[in-house]
Formats: C-alpha cells, sequence, structure tokens
C-alpha cells in the first residue's frame, strides 16, 4: 500500500481540480470586483478569496475526510429528506440554473459582446449556446478522453495567453490603483462584501460535488488509508489554490487599473472583452476568446457529467443519457437571458444555498469533536436554514423583496441579526444552533452519534 503521491501525482490532481473549478465566475468576477472596489481593491480581493479559494478548499478537505461517497452522505447525516433536497437544489444550481449557463453567456460576451450592434446580440448568443451546448453534450456522453486532453494541453494554453494579458496590464497599466474611484457598495465593510461576493464564483459549492472526483483520484493512485488520502488531498488542494489565488488577485487589480481607460461594465465578462481588445487588438481577441470558449466548455462537460452521474445515483430508474440531454437543454434556454440577468436572478438562490453548504463544511471538519452527533447536525442547519432563508429573500429582485410579508422578514432581519446588512446574518443563527445542539449531545451522553 502506498504511504504517499509522488509531486508529479500531486501536480496532476491539483490540475485537474483547476480545471474542474477554473470557468465563467472565475474570469469575470474578479475583474469586476476590482472596478467596483476601486481603491479598496485589495482588501476587498482579501475578503473574495476567503470565499472564492478559501472554502472550496476547506470543502475538498471536508470531502477527503468524511469517509463517505460524498455530498449526499454527508447531508444524509441531517436526514434523508434534507439530503435529497439540498443535494438537488446544489446541483441545479451549478448545473442547469446558473453555473452551465453563465459558462455559455460568458464566453459569448467575452467573444463576441463588444463587437456585435446590442439589437442583435439575442440572436446571435442563442446561435452561439445552442452549439456551445450541443458540442458539451456530445462529448459528455464519454468525457474522460476530452477532459483529460484539455486539462493536459489547453488549460496550459489558456493560461499562457491569460498571463499575457496580466502582464501587458500590469508593465502598461491603464490607470492607477491608489486614485481609482471606488463604488457605493465598496465604500464600507469592505473585506466582508468582498467575502459575499466571493459566493458567485460558486466554486464553494461546486467543492462539495468535485471533491469526491479528487478522493476517487488519489484512490486509483493507491492510496486507501482515510488520513493520508485526507493529507494529499490538502496537498494537491494547495496547489489548485496558489495558482488560483494569483489569479484572482491579478485580474482584480487589472480590473481597478481598468477604470484608467473604460467605466464600470455591466459585468466582468465586457469588461475582460474590453481591455483584451485594448491591449491584444482584433488578432488577440479572437485568440484570447477562442481559449476561454474551451475553457468554459471543458467546465461545462465536466458539470454535465457530475450533475448526471449524481442524479443517476439519486434516482436510479432513469439513465445517464437522459439527464445529460435534460440538463444540457435547461441550461441552453436559461443562458439566452444573457449574462447579467443570470448574475442578478442567481445571487438570492446563492445566499440561501451558500450559508448552508458553509455550515456543513464546517461540520464536516470538526465533526470528530460531537462523534457527528445528528442532534448537532440537524440544529446547526435548521437555525442556518432559517436565516439564510431571510437573506435570500432581502437579496431577491424588487417583485418579491418589496412585497409586504418580505418586508416585514426583512425588517426582522436588520432589527435581529447581526452581519444582515452585508448579508451575513446566518452567522449567529449557526452559532447558537451549534451550541444547542452541542449541550444535547452532551446530555444525551452522545447516544445519537453517526460514526
Amino acid at each position: 500500500m502506498k504511504t504517499k503521491l509522488t509531486f508529479k501525482e500531486n501536480l496532476f490532481i491539483g490540475s485537474m481540480l483547476f480545471g474542474l473549478f477554473f470557468g465563467a465566475g472565475n474570469l469575470i468576477f474578479p475583474i469586476h470586483l476590482g472596478q467596483t472596489a476601486g481603491s479598496n481593491v485589495f482588501i476587498a480581493n482579501l475578503g473574495f478569496l476567503i470565499t472564492a479559494i478559501g472554502l472550496p478548499f476547506l470543502g475538498i478537505i471536508a470531502i477527503g475526510i468524511s469517509k463517505t461517497n460524498g455530498l449526499f452522505d454527508i447531508a444524509n447525516r441531517v436526514n434523508k429528506t434534507y439530503a435529497y433536497i439540498f443535494t438537488i437544489l446544489l446541483y441545479l444550481v451549478i448545473g442547469p440554473f446558473f453555473a452551465l449557463p453563465r459558462l455559455a453567456t460568458t464566453s459569448f460576451e467575452i467573444a463576441f459582446g463588444a463587437s456585435l450592434p446590442k439589437g442583435s446580440a439575442g440572436l446571435y448568443l442563442s446561435l452561439f449556446s445552442a452549439i456551445f451546448f450541443l458540442t458539451a453534450w456530445f462529448f459528455a456522453r464519454r468525457p474522460s478522453k476530452i477532459l483529460d486532453y484539455i486539462g493536459k494541453f489547453l488549460n496550459p494554453v489558456f493560461l499562457i495567453l491569460l498571463g499575457l494579458l496580466i502582464l501587458l496590464a500590469m508593465i502598461h497599466p491603464m490607470g492607477g490603483v491608489t486614485t481609482a474611484a471606488v463604488s457605493a457598495d465598496y465604500q464600507d465593510s469592505v473585506l466582508l462584501k468582498g467575502f459575499v461576493d466571493g459566493y458567485n464564483t460558486l466554486d464553494a459549492l461546486a467543492s462539495l460535488a468535485f471533491g469526491i472526483i479528487i478522493v476517487t483520484t488519489i484512490k486509483k493512485l493507491g492510496i486507501t488509508e482515510p488520513r493520508i488520502i485526507a493529507k494529499e488531498t490538502v496537498k494537491s488542494g494547495l496547489i489548485t489554490v496558489i495558482l488560483m489565488g494569483l489569479i484572482y488577485t491579478l485580474l482584480a487589480v487589472m480590473g481597478t487599473m481598468s477604470l484608467g481607460k473604460f467605466a464600470v461594465s455591466d459585468n466582468g465578462g465586457i469588461a475582460l472583452a474590453q481591455i483584451a481588445q485594448y491591449y491584444l487588438g482584433g488578432y488577440g481577441i479572437i485568440l484570447l476568446s477562442l481559449i476561454i470558449i474551451v475553457a468554459c466548455l471543458k467546465t461545462a462537460i465536466g458539470l454535465i457529467t457530475a450533475f448526471s452521474e449524481t442524479f443517476v445515483e439519486l434516482f436510479p430508474s432513469q439513465k445517464y443519457i437522459m439527464f445529460a440531454t435534460v440538463v444540457s437543454f435547461a441550461a441552453f434556454i436559461i443562458a439566452n437571458f444573457g449574462l447579467t440577468q443570470i448574475i442578478a436572478y442567481s445571487v438570492p438562490v446563492l445566499m440561501f444555498l451558500y450559508p448552508l453548504s458553509i455550515v456543513l463544511i464546517l461540520l464536516t471538519l470538526f465533526g470528530g469533536f460531537y462523534h457527528h452527533s445528528r442532534t448537532v447536525y440537524q440544529t446547526t442547519i435548521y437555525f442556518t436554514l432559517i436565516a439564510a432563508l431571510i437573506d435570500g429573500i432581502k437579496a431577491s429582485p424588487a417583485f418579491l423583496s418589496q412585497t409586504r410579508f418580505a418586508e416585514s422578514i426583512i425588517n426582522f432581519g436588520n432589527h435581529y441579526l447581526p452581519f444582515f446588512s452585508i448579508g451575513m446574518g446566518w452567522v449567529l443563527p449557526a452559532l447558537i444552533g451549534f451550541i444547542i445542539g452541542y449541550i444535547i449531545y452532551k446530555v444525551r451522553k452522545q447516544d445519537d452519534r453517526i460514526s
């Protein structure tokens, strides 16, 4: 039995993990954060990194040490009904509802958004997204070879080209950082605002879905001891975290400097296209667009595969190809709402799901202190769920958030939930739920331990 992986094996796993994670949001949101945070970019970026790379890293470790087969088994520590609902909701978010459509719309915005007249953009988006998801569906039928090919060859090319763009931006900056204007959202509580903005990458949610892939890969390489699996997961994950953290930071700074030439854009996809056009001209933007399309396509193949395989496990009477077809078609339909609309409608869902994901990750990581007591899981999750629902209602579009019922709930949050104004009203309820559950666990003398 092997007791450790080689550096080359860790590098391969880290590269594979990077390939799974690095999709649309990883490109567009750091750029947009840089533009809106202005001279506060470094503090905002620190908060962003905690959510965008710190939480996914913890999620992967949690899967690695949980000794389970993935997200459903971990969520089942609350109860089976919750496990089904939470797993389905999470995969719908990282699948057809938000992450998958965003891959197509981001590719379209970067490749064609800046050059097309606004009146015809909808038609071209429909054609592009149809081709994009048809291609992703085709390869998702048997994804192993194409994912391996892209991970080994096209990811490095993508990084080289993106690195060239970043290098040009650093050598020939469009504007200064310290003098950049700060948007209203980043005037106060900059660190926490960056933390909440990191939700948009979806990577903490994806880590719960993708973590099992990493663990399975490590097992295939000959590591079977859970303690060693967790250790090698950390080592491989660090490679991904360092690389992604560096890219996020440079993209955010590049976004801030772009204010010297451009106004704040509606989304980071438009901004990245503008920056690429400014530095690389027509030929450069074409080449960069092709690589970004392929990078997003690779992630789309991975998401379709992960979604379909998970739903086959949840509903074994159905076929893999059916789920792959349905998720691809649904993503195509939603993609045609446009990138800005997708981002706007995803925010309330993320504000609801992210706290539940964060708490589940932390409960799994520290579960050894209370033998993964079901009571601790239940009270913590239930308290978090109520507060997360209020956070989600507050972040909803006006037609929902401005109803009398919603306003009464939001007023309750404003008065009784600390940090509610910055989208973190769930923190205190989660802590109270944990304390109550832990006390019950101790009083019951550990009768409900799961493992």
